[in-house]
C-alpha cells in the first residue's frame, strides 16, 4: 500500500472456507448512518494532512499490520463524527492475524460512522465492541481462525478534539511544542509490571515476555477499550504505530524523524530506520500533522466546496 492511499470502509463478510474473511464497503453501506448527521453545525475546522506506510520487515513471511483512515468531506458529517484513522497489528498467524486486523479497521470505521450514540466518545467505544464481537464470532466459526485476534489504536479528529480508542500495544504518540508524549498505555505484561513498579524499562526490553499481550481484540467475548480525550492544537504531530516501529525507535528518534519532515518523509524514514536495525516484526506508522485549528463560529457557514478548497491547500 502506498503513502497516503485512501481504503474505502468495508463491512461485508466473507465466511466461506477457501476465501480470506475481508471486506467491501461500499459508500452506501457507510453513509446509512449519515442521515442523523444532517443539520449538525460545523463549529471549528481542524485541518489534518496525514500519510501512512506499512512494511513487512526482514523476518516475516507476512504483513499482519494495517492502516486505515476515512476524512469526510460534509461539514455535518465531520461535525458529529470527525475524521478516522487507525492502525491494527494481527496475531494468529498468516490464516488469521491479517484477517483479524482487517476485519476490526473496516469494522471500527464502518461502525463508528453508522453508530446511533450522540456523543462521539461513546459511538467510538461502541464500534470497538463491535469489531470485537465481530473478530471474536469468526474466530469461533471457523477452526483456521482459532485465537486470531489484533491489537488496534484508533483516533479521531474531531472539532477541536482528538479522541483516542486504545486496545494492545501499537502506539498513540503525540508530539507538541517539541517534545513527545506516549498518550496510550500498552496492554501487555511487561508494560503493566513496569507501571506497577516490578520491572524497570531495561528489564521489560529484555523480558522473554515482552510480547505477551494482556488485552486485544478478538481473543475474548468482551473487550474494554481504553479512551483519551486530547485538545487539537495547531502544530501538533501525531504518530500511530504498531510494535514493529516502536520496539527498533525510541521515541526521542521518533521526535527528531518527525519534527524535521513532513508526514510522508517522515513515515518513510521511521520503517527504514526499523528495517535497518532488523525489521523483527511487520512495521507499520501513520503520521499526521494538525496543520491549522480554524474556528467557524464567527465566519460565514462552511459549504462543501468551501471544505474541500480548504482541505486541499
Amino acid at each position: 500500500m502506498t503513502d497516503e492511499e485512501r481504503q474505502q470502509p468495508t463491512m461485508v463478510h466473507d465466511c466461506s472456507d477457501e476465501q480470506e474473511i475481508t471486506a467491501r464497503l461500499d459508500k452506501k453501506e457507510l453513509v446509512k448512518g449519515w442521515n442523523g448527521c444532517e443539520g449538525r453545525e460545523l463549529a471549528t475546522l481542524t485541518v489534518v494532512r496525514v500519510a501512512a506506510r506499512t512494511d513487512l520487515g526482514r523476518v516475516r513471511e507476512n504483513n499482519e499490520d494495517k492502516f486505515d483512515f476515512y476524512e469526510p468531506e460534509a461539514p455535518s458529517v465531520l461535525a458529529a463524527r470527525g475524521s478516522f484513522y487507525a492502525v491494527a497489528d494481527g496475531m494468529g498467524g498468516h490464516a488469521a492475524g491479517q484477517i483479524a486486523s482487517e476485519l476490526a479497521l473496516k469494522n471500527t470505521l464502518g461502525a463508528y460512522y453508522n453508530g446511533s450514540a450522540s456523543e462521539p466518545s461513546q459511538a467510538l467505544l461502541d464500534a470497538v465492541a463491535v469489531a470485537n464481537d465481530i473478530v471474536f464470532n469468526i474466530a469461533a466459526m471457523i477452526p483456521e481462525r482459532k485465537g486470531m485476534g489484533t491489537t488496534l489504536t484508533v483516533t479521531v479528529v474531531i472539532e477541536d478534539r482528538v479522541l483516542v480508542a486504545q486496545v494492545g500495544d501499537s502506539r498513540a504518540y503525540m508530539i507538541r511544542d517539541g517534545q513527545i508524549r506516549q498518550v496510550t498505555e500498552d496492554h501487555s505484561w511487561v508494560a503493566e509490571q513496569v507501571r506497577m513498579g516490578v520491572l524497570t524499562e531495561e528489564q521489560a526490553e529484555n523480558s522473554p515476555y515482552k510480547n505477551v499481550i494482556t488485552r486485544c481484540i478478538g481473543t475474548q467475548r468482551d473487550v474494554v477499550a481504553d479512551l483519551y480525550d486530547e485538545k487539537a492544537h495547531a502544530g501538533d504531530i501525531w504518530i500511530l504505530c504498531s510494535d514493529g516501529l516502536s520496539g527498533h525507535l525510541e521515541a526521542a528518534e521518533i521526535l527528531q524523524i518527525a519534527n524535521e519532515n513532513g508526514p510522508s518523509e517522515a513515515a518513510r524514514q521511521m520503517v527504514d530506520l526499523a528495517n535497518a536495525r532488523g525489521g523483527r516484526d511487520n512495521i507499520t506508522v501513520l503520521v499526521f500533522v494538525i496543520q491549522d485549528v480554524i474556528r467557524l463560529n464567527d465566519a460565514a457557514p462552511v459549504k462543501k466546496k468551501g471544505l474541500l478548497s480548504i482541505f486541499r491547500k
